[in-house]
C-alpha cells in the first residue's frame, strides 16, 4: 500500500461566541489547507455537525472544500462525513459530483450516519433506523453516479427519485473513492461487508482497542472477496507537535482538553449505556476531573492524542502503521488553537515527523 498517508482534519471549532471569532476560524482553515497543499499532504477532511455551538461550525462542508478547491492544486477534498440519513440521495450526488469537478477530480466521498439524537430529531428521521437509512440513501447515491446521467428511479420512504437523469457527472469514474466512518467494530464491519474504505477515531476507545477493530476489518474485508491491501484505513487524531514536549503541552495542553470535553459530552453523554465505550468514560472522566497534566499523559498512553516533540511524533507514527492504518488525519487545528501553532505544527510536521 505504501508509506502513511498525512492529511488535515476539521471540527472547526470557536471559541468564542462573537461573530468575527467565527469567521476568523474559517479565514484560519483556508490559510492552513492552502499552506498543507503547498508542503505535499494528502487531503483535507471536513465534518458535518449540526447545532454543536463552539465545538464544530462545520455544517456545510463541502461549500468550504468548494472555495478550497479554487486555491489547493494537489491536495485531495474530504467530505468526512456527509450525513446521509438527512439528505436526499438527488441532492447529494449532484453536490458531490459538482465538487468533483471544480476540484478537477480530488473528492474522496467520507459517508456516515451521524451519532446525535438531536440531528435526527431537527431531520425528522428516526433514530433507531440510522444505519439502514446510511445503507438505502448510499445505495441510490452510488446507482446515480454509476447511470452517468441516464434515468434512474427509486422508492423510498423518505425519498423519490422518477426515473430522472443526475447532472452534473462526477470527473472520477464511477464516482470519488467511498469512505464510511464509524467508532464502532459493529460499523468497522459493515464498511468491510460492502468493500468502502474506513474512517475512524481513537476518541472512542483508545489505540489499543481500535487496533483490534481494524483487524477484524481486513479479515471481514477477505471474508466478502476484498483485497485488504486495497483498501484504505484513516484515524483522525488531535495532534500538536513542537520542538519539545513542554512546548507542545505549553502551546496546546488547554486546547485539546477544551476539545476533548465536548467530544466526551457529544459522542458518549453521561446516560450513555455501551459497555465498550467504558474506556473511553474513565478518560473523559480524567479530561474532565483530573489535573490537566495527568489527563493528558492518560490521554496521550492511548493515542487519543498526540502532544509531544518530533521523536514523539514519530513514535506515534510507528503505532499507526504497526495497526495497520493507511492515513493519518492530523486535528493540528484543535480546541481554538492559535493560527501561528498550528501553522509551525505544520510545517514542523512536513519537514521533520514525515516526508510527505
Amino acid at each position: 500500500m505504501g508509506s502513511l498517508r498525512v492529511g488535515l482534519g476539521y471540527e472547526l471549532e470557536v471559541r468564542g461566541r462573537s461573530s468575527q471569532v467565527e469567521q476568523r476560524s474559517f479565514e484560519n482553515l483556508l490559510e492552513q489547507v492552502t499552506l498543507a497543499d503547498t508542503l505535499g499532504y494528502s487531503t483535507a477532511w471536513m465534518v458535518e455537525h449540526h447545532f454543536t455551538r463552539g465545538f464544530s461550525h462545520s455544517s456545510a462542508p463541502d461549500l468550504v472544500l468548494s472555495a478550497l478547491s479554487r486555491i489547493t492544486t494537489r491536495i485531495r477534498l474530504g467530505l468526512g462525513v456527509v450525513l446521509l440519513p438527512f439528505q436526499h440521495p438527488v441532492r447529494t450526488a449532484e453536490r458531490v459530483a459538482t465538487l468533483d469537478i471544480l476540484s478537477q477530480g480530488r473528492v474522496e466521498f467520507g459517508t456516515g450516519r451521524g451519532a446525535s439524537p438531536l440531528e435526527y430529531q431537527a431531520f425528522q428521521r428516526p433514530f433507531e433506523q440510522s444505519r439502514q437509512l446510511w445503507e438505502d440513501n448510499l445505495d441510490t447515491v452510488l446507482e446515480i453516479f454509476e447511470a452517468d446521467g441516464e434515468p434512474v428511479s427509486a422508492e423510498h420512504a423518505y425519498w423519490s427519485v422518477p426515473d430522472v437523469g443526475v447532472y452534473p457527472r462526477p470527473v472520477q469514474k464511477p464516482h470519488p473513492p467511498v469512505w464510511v466512518a464509524s467508532t464502532s467494530l459493529d460499523g468497522y464491519l459493515a464498511a468491510a461487508k460492502r468493500g468502502y474504505n474506513l474512517l475512524g477515531m481513537t476518541m472512542l476507545k483508545g489505540m489499543d482497542a481500535v487496533a483490534e477493530d481494524i483487524a477484524a476489518y481486513k479479515a471481514e474485508l477477505a471474508r466478502n472477496g476484498f483485497d485488504p491491501e486495497s483498501r484504505r484505513i484513516a484515524l483522525m487524531i488531535p495532534w500538536h507537535v513542537a520542538q519539545s514536549r513542554e512546548e507542545a503541552y505549553e502551546n496546546a495542553a488547554d486546547a485539546i482538553l477544551w476539545y476533548i470535553r465536548r467530544q466526551v459530552n457529544l459522542v458518549a453523554p453521561p446516560d450513555y449505556y455501551d459497555a465498550r465505550h467504558a474506556t473511553h468514560r474513565v478518560l473523559g472522566a480524567l479530561a474532565a476531573g483530573q489535573s490537566p497534566e495527568e489527563a493528558i499523559e492518560t490521554l496521550r498512553d492511548n493515542l487519543m492524542i498526540v502532544l509531544d516533540d518530533v521523536e514523539g511524533s514519530r513514535r506515534a507514527i510507528a503505532r499507526l502503521e504497526e495497526a495497520g492504518v493507511t492515513d493519518l488525519i492530523g486535528q493540528f487545528q484543535v480546541g481554538g488553537l492559535a493560527n501561528e501553532h498550528v501553522l509551525n505544527t505544520i510545517k514542523l510536521f512536513a519537514t521533520d515527523v514525515v516526508t510527505l
